[in-house]
């Protein structure tokens, strides 16, 4: 990774903070241009101890060290974080924000922390922690094309990156890439499940569902094909793959799959209301 000679600051050094961070000095940015804050001290500390990047117990400190900020706090907490730092940054206007908080719209951004403020949001997901993230973007009017190619730079280090054009398309990725963890879990462990049912045990039933999920993940990844037709490759006709998948079918996976997007993109849209 090329070292671009912006100072970035972390607000907030949670566990994504960590991951992010680990991915960049791994990847080659100098530790010495990030930095960090957070009100405990066991966060920050094991990210100098680990990267050997600079620390502080005070946003405003770090974020007026910095070009680019990093809002990686709650939610809940962000109205005072960036009211905070707006009366207390300075030329906060040249910085760029970035923010990884769920469910606040750009919007928002504006009223908290003035209507030139360049502000982009990130939705990682948790996968990111293991280097396997899926990052959906958006930025405001105010973000040039500069910033967006160091945006992405950024959370290349922790995965794959996706620019959206709205809130709504957010939404969306959200609700399948920020929770479709949590979907393959459930499909997974309802697989152990069966194979436990049928005699396996849960250590040995685990070890089957996970390298099969790897290794249908990487026939993915590496093939040009559409995923239907790789589901086919597979299904022999009148063979036993081919049976399970009528069961699937009857039960319209497809439809259930809707359902729980639409579910979840409606709940993102409700919780975007609270801020």
């Amino acid at each position: 990774m090329t070292n671009p000679p912006r100072q970035i600051a972390f607000i907030g050094a949670g566990n994504m903070t960590q991951s992010i961070i680990g991915g960049m000095v791994k990847n080659g940015y100098s530790a010495s241009a990030i930095y960090a804050s957070n009100p405990s001290a066991g966060k920050l500390e094991l990210l100098q101890s680990r990267w050997q990047v600079n620390i502080s117990h005070d946003n405003n400190e770090v974020a007026n060290a910095a070009d680019t900020i990093v809002l990686a706090v709650k939610p809940q907490l962000m109205a005072e974080v960036c009211r905070d730092l707006h009366k207390q940054v300075t030329n906060l206007n040249d910085k760029l924000i970035i923010t990884i908080a769920a469910g606040i719209r750009l919007e928002t951004y504006a009223d908290y922390l003035g209507r030139q403020a360049r502000v982009v949001r990130v939705m990682p997901n948790t996968p990111s922690l293991v280097g396997k993230g899926m990052s959906g973007l958006l930025a405001n009017a105010n973000v040039s094309i500069t910033d967006q190619d160091f945006v992405t730079t950024i959370f290349q280090q922790v995965g794959e990156t996706l620019w959206v054009s709205n809130e709504e398309q957010l939404d969306i990725f959200t609700a399948i890439a920020g929770s479709g963890p949590a979907y393959f879990f459930e499909f997974m462990a309802s697989l152990q499940q069966a194979a436990v049912a049928l005699g396996f045990n849960p250590e040995h039933a685990r070890r089957i569902v996970e390298q099969t999920a790897l290794g249908a993940a990487t026939m993915a990844i590496d093939s040009d094909l559409e995923l239907t037709e790789l589901r086919q490759q597979v299904t022999s006709k009148g063979g036993s793959t081919a049976k399970a998948i009528e069961v699937y079918q009857a039960s319209d996976l497809a439809q259930i799959s809707a359902k729980a997007v639409a579910a979840a993109v409606h709940r993102n849209q409700e919780m975007a209301k609270l801020f």
